[in-house]
Order: structure tokens, then sequence, then C-alpha cells
């Protein structure tokens, strides 16, 4: 990620975009829309491809070279005007030098018939890091995965199923390093049976190295006055290389309907990514609405704690930070969010070496230090040190996403429903309270925090429960000032509605949920060290512990921190069919993996569920839908449930 940078631009006397470093155009001066209506559109059949789409069915673009992202809004746009209303387009592409968004917004306004689209995609274009970022457009209709990164990197990260192939980028003379036998080989394993694929260019080496890697090819009419083009389609063997016990489960038979159990952030988030499917959705909720338990402090920070070595987990939240970041744009500023950024003060010289390495492993626009003065004229209030500031972050109120996300025609939230049994009957999961029948559905979605492992079949997931608790703090004139979140061992943001919210707590030997003035003092504590200066202007001192309003939680984590997404296994039936491992790690027993049908869970998102739960509705959607999935295969595996199983059977115990 340190060498990571945006597209280098100069601008021709007509206003179009060359790119510095290859010094190449972005697309033809003779006429760009035409260009890729000609050589990608016509000659991978879309026109009629998308008009034939059956009801719900769905067409999966890849490309390579998002540029302007101008393939990708004349796709768009093609699809809106043939396919049929409820068919879908998911449009993967792979960037290494994403333009910045004024540059977006200076290219794509040569193309004044396109405006509709491009106004969409620049909306969203918020918070575009390295690696996996993801993008929903017309209310789901449209989904974008942008591959942020080279090309040989991260098409291998890529878990896809191509039916069109837009082979873009610039021309092979200018651009070596991409047009390699190694991309033409991950093609080749990304395809669909019958993928088609058009590229510009007719260069030898690529007809002969596609043609090596399974394609057809043939030289067709190429635009304007370039003579010649190549089109074609796979016709190799498909290839999948995943582990049995990663394996996308069968699509579950049945009608398209699913059944959420909990209505904090997970289950909304779940609920929203399948509604925007087509799926018709009941999210059974045992409180009064949406974000009643945990999900319901009044504000929660987007707060990127990460690793400079590109774990899994480090991955999973700035692709998370991304796609929550573009929901986001829906709210209402100032009341249910605010990007106020936010500033992880170094407070000891082991969190400043901590910061130096983020700063020297990640863009700038997503973190960068700030000496004590910056950071201080920055928060409006002294401090004691710097920090590393995140100028994309914020507050969020997180009831507001919640509400937001449940809002949908295809989702009915049944309210003071707490499902205590769950048991598969007649190709159906039905959820009951005693003999009371709640709901029923081919597919049950567990979302309930640590609440889940009531329920056999996910009784043996290693989930735990921490209370948290936070103290809600009246804002003075004085404490007005402050104008971003600050974070050492706790955090404390700028108001909302007259009020900081500070927190948060530990504690792992507490079950109940009373307020306890001992927390509402050490959170006052924790104030006292992020800002001698806040506390002073929320006059802290004055502040009884036993009088201070606040909310109490339980963030449900996993052993190693990272979510539970995916599909769930019968664990016992697991245990037997993949029992060899115990004595050789190395096999991989070719057996199909005993899916629970049709059962999944998203839970374990602790304190990261700002970031990690919206993405991960959206990666439930994609094993249930054989989706394009919005993370790296790796993250995915990561997040698998089967991985604590795998390690237990790996590891005897």
């Amino acid at each position: 990620m340190p060498d990571f940078q945006h597209a280098q631009l100069d601008w021709d006397e007509h206003g179009q975009p060359l790119s510095r470093g290859f010094g190449d155009v972005y697309f033809s001066r003779a006429s760009g829309l035409e260009e890729t209506r000609h050589v990608f559109l016509a000659h991978n059949a879309l026109p009629l491809r998308f008009a034939a789409l059956p009801a719900g069915g769905r067409l999966t673009v890849g490309e390579t070279g998002f540029g302007t992202g101008l393939n990708f809004l004349c796709a768009w746009q093609l699809f809106e005007r043939t396919a049929p209303t409820d068919a879908r387009l998911h449009f993967v592409s792979v960037e290494k030098f994403p333009l910045t968004r004024a540059d977006l917004r200076q290219a794509l306004a040569l193309w004044p018939e396109l405006a509709a689209y491009a106004g969409a995609l620049l909306e969203q274009y918020v918070a575009v890091h390295p690696d996996f970022q993801h993008f929903v457009f017309a209310e789901g209709r449209v989904v974008l995965t942008l591959l942020v990164g080279d090309v040989l990197e991260r098409l291998p990260e890529l878990d896809a199923r191509i039916d069109a192939w837009f082979l873009d980028g610039f021309a092979p003379a200018k651009n070596p390093e991409m047009w390699t036998p190694e991309l033409f080989a991950e093609l080749a394993r990304l395809s669909a049976p019958d993928a088609t694929l058009a590229t510009f260019t007719s260069a030898g080496f690529v007809r002969r190295g596609l043609q090596e890697a399974g394609f057809v090819l043939q030289r067709v009419k190429g635009f304007g006055q370039k003579r010649e083009m190549l089109a074609g389609r796979f016709e190799g063997a498909p290839q999948d290389t995943a582990s049995p016990w990663f394996a996308r489960p069968p699509h579950p038979a049945g009608a398209r309907e699913a059944l959420v159990i909990g209505a904090g952030l997970a289950g909304c988030a779940a609920a929203a990514s399948l509604a925007r499917r087509g799926w018709q959705v009941t999210i059974l909720e045992r409180r009064d609405g949406v974000a009643e338990e945990t999900s319901g402090n009044p504000q929660g920070v987007l707060y990127l704690k990460l690793s400079a070595h590109g774990t899994a987990l480090s991955r999973l939240i700035v692709a998370g930070f991304g796609f929550t970041r573009r929901l986001l744009q829906r709210l209402e500023p100032g009341r249910d969010w605010a990007p106020c950024g936010v500033l992880q003060l170094a407070f000891d010289a082991k969190e400043a070496a901590r910061q130096a390495e983020l700063a020297a492993a990640f863009p700038a626009d997503l973190l960068h230090r700030l000496n004590r003065e910056q950071a201080e004229a920055l928060a409006g209030v002294a401090l004691d040190s710097g920090g590393l500031f995140y100028p994309e972050a914020g507050w969020v109120h997180p009831p507001a996403l919640c509400a937001q996300l449940a809002e949908h025609p295809n989702i009915r939230l049944l309210t003071h429903r707490e499902a205590l049994a769950l048991h598969r009957e007649s190709g159906r999961w039905c959820a009951r309270a005693g003999e009371t029948l709640l709901a029923r559905a081919p597919v049950a979605v567990l979302a309930g925090g640590a609440e889940i492992a009531r329920f056999p079949e996910a009784a043996g997931l290693p989930l735990k429960r921490i209370r948290g608790q936070i103290s809600r703090l009246p804002a003075t004139a004085a404490s007005q000032d402050l104008k971003t979140v600050l974070c050492a061992e706790g955090y404390v943001a700028p108001p909302r509605a007259g009020e900081h919210t500070l927190g948060a707590s530990f504690r792992f030997d507490c079950d109940e949920l009373a307020l306890t003035a001992e927390e509402h003092a050490e959170n006052l504590q924790l104030l006292r060290e992020i800002s001698t200066d806040l506390a002073g202007r929320l006059q802290a001192d004055r502040l009884d512990p036993a009088e201070l309003a606040g909310r109490a939680g339980f963030r449900c984590t996993s052993p190693d921190y990272l979510p539970l997404v995916g599909p769930l296994a019968d664990a016992a039936a697991f245990a037997e069919t993949y029992a060899v491992l115990g004595k050789d790690a190395r096999q991989v027993p070719q057996r199909p993996c005993p899916w629970l049908e049709g059962l999944y869970v998203s839970s374990g998102h602790g304190s990261r569920g700002l970031l990690s739960a919206p993405l991960s509705g959206e990666l439930l959607a994609a094993w249930l839908d054989d989706e394009p999935l919005p993370v790296p295969r790796t993250v995915a595996e990561a997040c698998h449930p089967n991985r604590f199983a795998l390690r237990r059977l790996i590891r005897g115990g």
C-alpha cells in the first residue's frame, strides 16, 4: 500500500484526460462513448444479452482498467434501457491508479448524456482506498466491485464467475506489465462457461496468450481508424480452487424468502442486502424496534483500528469503512452522522511508534500524522500530544443507519418476537417461541450477537460477550468547540443533540445491563486522559457519576476478533467428514461440506460493527446468490464460520 497513488493526469486542448504515467489516452479522441459501445458492448453482445435476461437474472461483467468509469457507465445505461426491471448487473473492475474525485468529475463532464449515472457514481466515490471497494447503485440493481491495486495482485484474490470481459487498460506497448500470460490465466480462471471477451487491441501476443488460456478469438473491425480488434469467447474448462469447507453452498431451494433473527446493525444490514436483491425478508426482533440493544448508542465512531501488516482484519476494516461511508451519504449530516474526522492520540511512545508504522503503510488520504499543534488546531481543544488523523471518518447515530437499512418494501419487521427455537421443517426454517410459530422461510440468518448460541446449530461457535457502558455528557458552551472525535483508551465525540458520547468501558465478567456509577467514573477518567482541557470544559469534576445518563450493552466478539459471516455447517458431520485433517492437515478431502441448508450467520462484529456489519450483509448476499465476493477470497475465508471447526480438527481441540 505505501506505493499507492492516484492517477496523474494532464488535460489536452479538448479537455480530455491523458495519463502522465503511461503517456496514453483514456479513450478515443474521436468519441469515447462510441468506442465503448462498439468495442465492449456490441462485441460482448450485451444489447441482446441484457434484453434476454430472465426475471431476477444477473449478468456479471469483468474489466481490466476502470479509468474514468466510462465503460461502467455505458454498460449501466444500456442495462437500464434494455434489461428486465428486476434483473441485476454486477460489474467488477480493477484499477491500479484510481482517479481523484475532482479528476473523475472533470473527466465525466465530457459526457452530458451520462450525467445521471456519473452523478450517482460521484456521490458514492468516497473513501476509495487500496483493496476491494464495493458500491451499490439503483436500489441494488447495479453493483460495482472496484479492485484497487495491481491487476496481477487483485484478480487472484477475486472469487467470481464473469460472463463478459472488457479487456481494457492502456495499450500493450504503453503498459506491458499488465498484458501477460499471468493475466490471461486469471481471466480463464474467473470465466463462466462461454464467457465472452472483447478488447480494443489486436496485438499478436495478446491474441496468442488468450488462445493458450482457453479463449477462441477472431479479429474484427476496430473502432474509427483502428483497423482491427479482438473478440471471442471462453471455451476452456471451469476452475474452482476453493477447499470444500469454504466452497459455495448449493443455492437453497424454494422461494426467495429469508428470516433474519435480530434487528441490530448486523441483522438490518443482512436484511437490506437481501431485500435489494429481490428477497422477501422478515426480521424478528425481541425489543420494540431496530437498534434497541448494543446498536442503540447515540453516537458510534468510525474508528479504523488497523495493522500495518495487511492482516485479514485490517483489509476487512478498510473495505468495510468505504462501504459504510457510502451508505452514510444517504443520511442527514449533523443529526444522523458527521464526517468530522477521527483523531487517534499518540498517548505514549508505543502508540506513537505504532502510528508511525501505519502512516508508512497507508495512503495519506486515509490516515496521516499530526503534531500536537496541528492536532489542537483541528480538534479545537488543548491536547497533550499529536496523533493519527482519519479525515473521512467521524461519528454515526447507529439507530438512524439501522432504520435506513430496514426501510425497504421487501422487509417486514416483527417486533416483540423472540425466537427461542429454530427447526428445519419441509424445506423451511421455522422460528418459534414455545408453541407459537413466529416466521418461516427457506433461508435463515442468525444475527443476534452472542444470543445465537441458544440455537443448537450455532452452539459451537466461540462467541463471547463483553459489556460496554457509555456516558452521555451534557454539552457546554465551551465544549462545543470540539470539532472531531478524539480517541485514546476511550473516545469522546463532538456534541449531537446537545450531548457528547463518552466511552466505553470493557467488562468481561458482567452479565447485567444496569448502569453503574463505577463505570461512569471510569469513563470520566478516560476523558481526562484524552484531554484535560476538554474535561474542564465539560466540568467533569462537578459531574456526579451516580447521576449521569448512559447506555450499556454487550459487544459480541470472537477469539480472533474477526466476525463470523457465511453459511453454517453441521458441526458433528463436519468433524466426521474431514476427520483426516486431524492426522494430516495438508489433506484436502474432496467431499462436499455438510451444510445446514439455508442457514447463515452474521455475528461477532465486536466494537467494529459500524465498519464490518454493512459490508458483511453484502458478503452474505454474495454467498447466497452466487455473486462475486465483495472482499478478497482470503478475507472471506478468514471470516467464515467453518474456520473454527477446521482449527479444532487440525489442532485437536
